[in-house]
């Protein structure tokens, strides 16, 4: 909880010109949901982190949980918080926290394979962490989100000392055997702020339906992904997943 305080703190402190029109920290506005989440899963050392890029507008922008996709955090997560309001709000991008609507793919694909393999998040929890590289959504005026690799080289470059420094720490307290990229930006951030130390770094792919080989089975990928990384997961529990997801649409 410190780290993230820290991170959050000096990133509010960072100023981001057009295209983008609106800066989201829910380290700041969905403080108690994500420290309900660390406060429950931060707690197991010698596992995996799995790293994404940063809060999607209808995941962590909602919740203030990592590919916090609303209907997983709040049934298999059991995390329903109250979630503020980022200041000032975009207009096309609102948060209402836990009575959004919305459905965010990458998320519910992530968590979902998590329920579907370790049926319990506790069970998840002690081999696995989920954390975002950056805490940050940031949104152009059309309400376009805009990934922290697109931003001006001055100011990624102000924005990835902080976050290489949450990482670093993150890595310390957790001393994980393995930090996992999910996609090519966490994976390189996560080589390049973990350069020196000697913590193994991989990737798998990112579950987002903007990558096609995530839409033609990101679950099955992963499995395979993470077996040649030497990582045994269970197979899917099967008929109970289906009967929630079921209950989730």
């Amino acid at each position: 909880m410190a780290i993230a305080r820290r991170l959050s703190g000096e990133v509010d402190s960072l100023c981001f010109a057009p295209p983008v029109s609106h800066v989201y920290n829910p380290l700041e506005y969905a403080w108690r949901p994500h420290s309900e989440y660390l406060r429950r899963y931060g707690t197991s050392t010698g596992g995996i982190v799995l790293l994404g890029m940063n809060p999607g507008p209808w995941g962590m922008a909602q919740t203030g949980v990592p590919f916090g996709e609303v209907e997983m955090v709040r049934r298999w997560l059991a995390i329903r918080e109250p979630v503020g309001r980022p200041v000032p709000e975009h207009p096309k991008r609102p948060v209402s926290g836990f009575d959004c609507a919305r459905h965010e793919v990458s998320g519910r694909r992530l968590w979902g394979w998590a329920r579907d393999r370790f049926e319990t998040p506790d069970a998840f929890f002690r081999r696995f962490f989920v954390a975002n590289y950056c805490p940050l959504a940031f949104l152009e005026e059309t309400g376009r989100n805009r990934t922290p690799d697109k931003l001006p080289a001055q100011e990624r470059a102000s924005l990835f000392e902080a976050c290489d420094r949450a990482l670093q720490a993150t890595v310390e307290t957790l001393e994980p055997s393995l930090v996992i990229g999910v996609g090519a930006f966490a994976h390189a951030r996560a080589v390049a702020a973990l350069a020196g130390s000697e913590v193994a770094v991989a990737r798998i792919a990112h579950p987002s339906p903007a990558n096609p080989a995530a839409n033609a089975g990101w679950e099955a990928l992963v499995d395979r992904q993470l077996v040649e990384l030497g990582v045994e997961v269970p197979p899917p529990v099967g008929s109970a997943a289906a009967a929630l997801e079921s209950g989730d649409s």
